[in-house]
Parts: structure tokens; C-alpha cells; sequence
């Protein structure tokens, strides 16, 4: 079982930047990638970005591609997104994710195991 606790979520300006960090414990040696994705209040959730756990491959979502930027450290066991240029339509409840599929899933049912989600709120 591997346990995933997001944190950094905040409120700012449009422009703005924040970067969210995913603590990832438990039987972190399952874990092959680590995503993230959003849910906005009445949409349903939606990739972001995800990352090789032990190699240098990333995806993005178009919405979020040179603006957002995903990153791990897999001795301290921290995922990051870095989130730069923060439009409103960013904001979101940001969730991280950890899968133990050998590519990158981009669709929920990719991933095994979530975290409680950090708030993202991004205003005009």
C-alpha cells in the first residue's frame, strides 16, 4: 500500500506561481509513476501531468504544457509540480496519484493509489 500527502495549495493572483509537493510512503518500490490531476467544482477530474518514478519521462495536458512543470525526487520520495503563468481556470482541488504501471498513465484507472487533495485557487 503506498500513501500520498499533497501540500502547497494556496490562494493566488492570476500570473502567479505555487508549487505543490506529494509525500509518497508505504511501499514506495510499487510505485512506477506519480500523476496529478484536478477536479474543479462540478467537473469531473482531469490529468495534469505525470512522471517515471525512477526515469526522466513526463507528460502533460495541452492546458497545462510550458506552463506547468513535474518533478520527483525519489530518495526523499517527493513529487512537485511547479505551477507557473496561473490562469483562474487553473483552479481546482489538485489531487497526486501513484501507479504502479510501467508508462504514464493519463486516465484515473491508471493509478492505484491517491492523496486527500490540496486546494488551488487562483483569482482574476
Amino acid at each position: 500500500q503506498v500513501q500520498l500527502v499533497e501540500s502547497g495549495g494556496g490562494l493566488v493572483q492570476a500570473g502567479g506561481s505555487l508549487r505543490l509537493s506529494c509525500l509518497v510512503s508505504g511501499r514506495t518500490r510499487d510505485t512506477k509513476a506519480v500523476g496529478w490531476f484536478r477536479q474543479a467544482p462540478g467537473k469531473e477530474r482531469q490529468f495534469v501531468a505525470a512522471i517515471s518514478w525512477r526515469a526522466s519521462n513526463t507528460y502533460y495536458a495541452d492546458s497545462v504544457k510550458g506552463r506547468f512543470t513535474i518533478s520527483r525526487d525519489n530518495v526523499k520520495n517527493m513529487g512537485y509540480l511547479q505551477m507557473n503563468s496561473l490562469k483562474p481556470e487553473d483552479t481546482a482541488v489538485y489531487y497526486c496519484a501513484a501507479s504502479s504501471r510501467v508508462y504514464l498513465p493519463t486516465n484515473q484507472d491508471g493509478y492505484n493509489s491517491w492523496g486527500q487533495g490540496t486546494q488551488v485557487t487562483v483569482s482574476s
